[in-house]
């Protein structure tokens, strides 16, 4: 009976996945990208257990593959591979940048399958929805952070605003990004409506429901009231 530990079971994968590379090369097949990372990966592995100087494996890595050995876009999916080897004297690991360099005499193809090609102007976004500049303070002792996503009639009670105008709005900033409001600061902001369905739940607990409900905004600003938000 063999017990393996899960390394050992990790390069038996790797063993097993190169293989497979092997084969696929010797039937002229260029490789995918786990089955170039694990061809790689078995070399300079199998040289460290031969006990080759380590600059001298590191530069036979950088030999192994070309792009002509590989699927297109292959290359520039492992910008970098990091491998930890079993020497004599212990375990070092490896950093290979760009391990699979252009084939010689290779065309140049600046796209790479996959990619995402954006224009060169700059895009317009929620030009076509109503939009309103309110003044916000933050009368607390540290910054407050809002996300694009939040409604910001719930955001932070420490911030000072008209929350009445608020209501049904967030930040005019891609998704993912935001404001931050320093104390004591007064910022202009510029708010533009929640598209969709207007549902609103969660956040602050102000709203858990449709924002266009009959009496939704009036019950909202008693409940803010209540719970001590300011401009409420």
């Amino acid at each position: 009976m063999m017990n393996l530990s899960p390394t050992e079971m990790d390069r038996l994968v790797i063993f097993n996945a190169a293989q497979m590379a092997r084969r696929n090369r010797s039937l002229g097949i260029r490789l995918s990208h786990p089955e170039a990372v694990a061809y790689i990966t078995d070399e300079v592995m199998t040289a460290a257990r031969r006990n080759l100087p380590y600059a001298e494996i590191r530069d036979m890595a950088g030999r192994l593959l070309t792009t002509e050995d590989v699927e297109p876009g292959v290359a520039q999916m492992i910008p970098m591979l990091y491998v930890e080897l079993m020497f004599a004297e212990g375990t070092k690991v490896m950093a290979l940048f760009e391990p699979i360099q252009p084939a010689e005499g290779a065309a140049s193809d600046d796209v790479v399958p996959g990619e995402i090609i954006a224009g060169g102007d700059d895009i317009a976004m929620f030009t076509e929805l109503p939009a309103i500049t309110i003044d916000v303070v933050n009368t607390g002792d540290r910054d407050i952070q809002v996300r694009s996503h939040t409604h910001f009639f719930e955001v932070n009670r420490a911030l000072r605003f008209d929350r009445a105008a608020a209501w049904g709005m967030k930040i005019d900033r891609p998704a993912g990004l935001g404001v931050r409001f320093e104390p004591g600061v007064t910022k202009s902001v510029r708010l533009v409506p929640i598209e969709g369905d207007r549902i609103v739940r969660g956040q602050a607990g102000l709203v858990n429901g449709p924002l266009d409900a009959a009496g939704a905004r009036d019950e909202a600003l008693k409940l803010a009231q209540s719970r001590g938000y300011l401009g409420a």
